[in-house]
């Protein structure tokens, strides 16, 4: 098989990055609940979870390691959670396709081949960071003093390395011991349908 082949999304690929989504999609309408809880505490200690948003794409490039699987992950998640919801909400669309855009970066400075948890990591900063400008153009950053803003970006920085990047690894070297990756791999290379 040619390396070009195996960086070609097979339809196989796609459906299960599809299902990995899903399963985060129901997991970020609960997280919420957990976000939420936190925010009256005060000096941003929500952002603490705020990485669970860009996990989806972590563990779906972890799983598959090809090109788009981490947008296509973050973007249907996105989508489950406006489902789950029962609300369309373009801005879940919006911070979902950035989300796994700047995974897929990193991703690709990888040249898809890594699954350390370093990549990991740092996938779950880039996706950190991308959220600063939907943040801002949505307008609530501007009322923030400085510090707090360093503040509530520090956090949201150590959580999209501990609980997307290092948690996303876990649950993938969980996943991995179970030995259905190798099934999951049997059926993408045998996947004639590439997209």
């Amino acid at each position: 098989m040619s390396k070009r082949n195996k960086l070609t999304l097979t339809l196989t690929d796609v459906l299960i990055t599809v299902v990995i989504a899903l399963v985060f999609a129901v997991i970020y309408s609960l997280w919420d609940g957990i976000y939420t809880i936190l925010q009256p505490f005060g000096l941003h200690l929500n952002e603490l979870v705020y990485g669970m948003w860009f996990i989806a794409a972590i563990v779906a490039y972890l799983i598959i390691r090809k090109p788009g699987v981490a947008l296509i992950a973050e973007f249907a998640a996105a989508s489950g959670e406006t489902i789950v919801l029962l609300q369309f909400d373009i801005s879940l669309l919006m911070y979902g396709l950035l989300q796994g855009l700047a995974c897929e970066l990193i991703f690709l400075l990888m040249r898809y081949k890594s699954t350390s948890l370093m990549t990991a990591v740092l996938a779950g900063v880039a996706a950190a960071l991308m959220t600063l400008p939907l943040d801002w153009y949505y307008g609530y950053l501007g009322s923030l003093e400085t510090w707090n803003l360093v503040l509530m970006f520090t956090f949201r920085i150590i959580s999209g390395a501990l609980v997307a990047g290092l948690l996303g690894h876990l649950l993938y070297k969980s996943v991995k011991e179970t030995g259905v990756l190798k099934f999951i791999g049997q059926q993408s290379s045998n996947s004639h349908e590439g997209l």
